[in-house]
């Protein structure tokens, strides 16, 4: 158990440098490979695989295969595929959507998991040694976030955002990992009660929708989980797509792309430390409406904004980022937390996943998918398409925008305090949450 921290941060490191290798340049990659219409379903699947597969695997890891090798195994697997669908794309210059699509689903679909599986095996080591979790885990996740960024910049500086061979790094990083993990103290399984699939997949928790302000938080919950996935799939070919209007091609901005979106994740980190203080001064609604104000001002500064003179409002559209996502997802998990008998607790907390990173995020980028074909795909190169791209983000904005009011006006919530022992409670969700 001796330096088990450091060992447990190299973990979280290599955990997000996998997602991290191709999550936000993607979108570039299949855009180059002429897949722009196809975006939507790549970042689609990564929702619609964590509605389930999470749950299964998490399964299997408490009742049979120790949750460090069952990390070990799915970290293998999801490799295989990945560095399959990379070797594929490297290959030709033409990539078809049926082979490369699969052989991506079946990596992601293992790979959601782990991000769950690593947490627990970091718990239980830290649990082993004698050390609160919620102390001492937050430090050892954001050496996550850190892992997510050095990747970022990696694929961007090597030229690697417009080709498969970010995905071949991702498989790369993912195979060391699958090794890296069998080095982790064993993990117990369960031999007390054991949560049954209903239980896993929250389906509990649906009857908490019998009660109004719960129903109407869950919905409002997958309205905002709409915007979680657009900028990770289009931030990056919108802002290189500038490379193809003489005036901006030669900015640094459209050159290195996953370079200033990497201003996001350090948003994200620094923004975490943000949340206790403005949880105690202004309660749970309060905070979730500066989230939604965010996600307004996300996405309009891309409607506005260019990398030449206008980059200023790129950036700032990166800072309020670590705002628009940290707040949300944790005050969300937080009212969830509050407001559910401890009986139901896990499966509230699976129902909201479900209904911001599952339902909402498969609905979001799909239909941002569709407005930027009309908007952007369907016009010549050039600044027609840079207008159009401007168009699909203010609609995104105005959409974000209609929630944020919907929400202020219909949501209500008379006990919107919160208590040290809930924001301690939330601050470790947020070390926990599945999106960087």
């Amino acid at each position: 158990m001796k330096y088990i921290k450091t060992r447990l941060a190299i973990l979280s490191f290599l955990e997000f440098a996998i997602w991290g290798s191709y999550l936000t340049s993607l979108g570039s990659y299949l855009h180059h490979s002429g897949m722009a219409a196809h975006i939507g379903w790549f970042y689609a699947i990564q929702g619609i695989v964590s509605i389930f597969m999470p749950a299964l695997v998490g399964i299997v890891a408490d009742r049979w295969i120790q949750a460090q090798r069952t990390l070990s195994l799915c970290q293998l697997l999801g490799g295989v595929f990945m560095g399959a669908a990379g070797i594929y794309g490297l290959g030709t210059a033409s990539p078809e959507f049926s082979t490369l699509f699969p052989l991506y689903t079946i990596s992601v679909a293992f790979f959601m998991p782990t991000i769950g599986l690593s947490n627990a095996v970091a718990y239980s080591a830290l649990e082993r040694a004698g050390l609160d979790t919620v102390k001492h885990f937050p430090p050892i996740r954001v050496f996550g976030t850190i892992g997510f960024i050095c990747a970022m910049l990696f694929v961007n500086f090597t030229g690697f955002q417009n080709t498969a061979a970010q995905l071949v790094t991702s498989a790369i990083v993912s195979l060391v990992m699958a090794f890296y993990s069998l080095t982790m103290p064993a993990c117990p399984t369960s031999t007390g009660s054991r949560k049954s699939l209903a239980d896993a997949l929250g389906l509990k928790a649906f009857a908490l929708f019998k009660d109004k302000q719960m129903a109407i938080f869950f919905i409002f919950s997958m309205l905002l989980g709409v915007s979680l996935q657009i900028t990770n799939g289009f931030a990056n070919p919108f802002i290189q797509s500038f490379e193809s209007v003489p005036e901006f091609a030669g900015t640094w901005g459209a050159r290195n792309a996953n370079a200033l979106i990497s201003l996001s994740q350090m948003s994200e980190t620094l923004c975490i430390l943000l949340i206790p203080f403005f949880l105690r001064r202004f309660g749970i609604k309060i905070v979730m409406l500066m989230a939604m104000t965010a996600w307004v001002f996300r996405f309009g500064l891309f409607g506005v904004g260019n990398p030449g003179s206008g980059v200023w409002m790129l950036i700032l559209s990166m800072i309020v980022y670590g705002i628009a996502f940290d707040f949300f997802n944790v005050s969300g998990s937080l009212y969830v937390d509050k407001k559910t008998d401890v009986s139901v607790r896990s499966s509230a907390q699976g129902l909201f996943m479900i209904m911001t990173n599952g339902i909402g995020a498969t609905i979001g980028t799909l239909l941002a998918q569709e407005v930027i074909n009309h908007y952007v795909y369907a016009r010549p190169q050039g600044m027609a398409q840079i207008d159009g791209w401007h168009t699909s983000w203010l609609i995104f904005s105005a959409y974000a925008l209609t929630v944020t009011v919907l929400f202020l006006i219909i949501f209500k919530d008379n006990d919107s305090r919160a208590t040290d022992s809930q924001i301690r409670a939330a601050e470790k969700q947020a070390a926990s949450d599945t999106e960087i």
